[in-house]
């Protein structure tokens, strides 16, 4: 099977919810990120990819490695997902951009019909 290499960020509010994203002609909500650029570090991939799709600046600096992760692709059949994920404190997130067309704030103790297999197998029970 095909793997898709990608880095991704967990961000929570005082709430304790997770942000999580929808790509314009997708169903699943997955956590912001994407996929690296050449040379580029997970890190810098996770900043770079959160910026262009949130408007907002990572601190680098602050991003804490959660672990990384392997599960089905939400969005490409018969793709793997090896994800890199980092924790980042909150930031303030207005709108969405790039091929983001939706944000949504989700509790990670729920049941979320509409996760991608990486975060409902993976990334929310390691959180709770």
């Amino acid at each position: 099977m095909t793997e898709i290499t990608v880095s991704a960020v967990v961000i929570r509010n005082s709430a304790n919810q997770v942000l999580t994203v929808r790509k314009r002609g997708t169903q699943s909500l997955m956590l912001p990120g994407g996929k690296p650029e050449d040379g580029e570090s997970a890190a810098a991939t996770a900043t770079r990819e959160v910026a262009e799709e949130l408007g907002v600046e990572l601190d680098t600096n602050q991003l804490e490695l959660i672990g990384k992760f392997t599960a089905p692709a939400a969005n490409e059949r018969g793709y793997r997902v090896r994800a890199t994920v980092f924790a980042h404190p909150y930031v303030e997130v207005s709108a969405p951009a790039a091929e983001i067309e939706y944000l949504e704030w989700v509790d990670p103790t729920t049941e979320i019909p509409n996760l991608a297999p990486l975060l409902r197998n993976e990334i929310f029970p390691r959180l709770n």
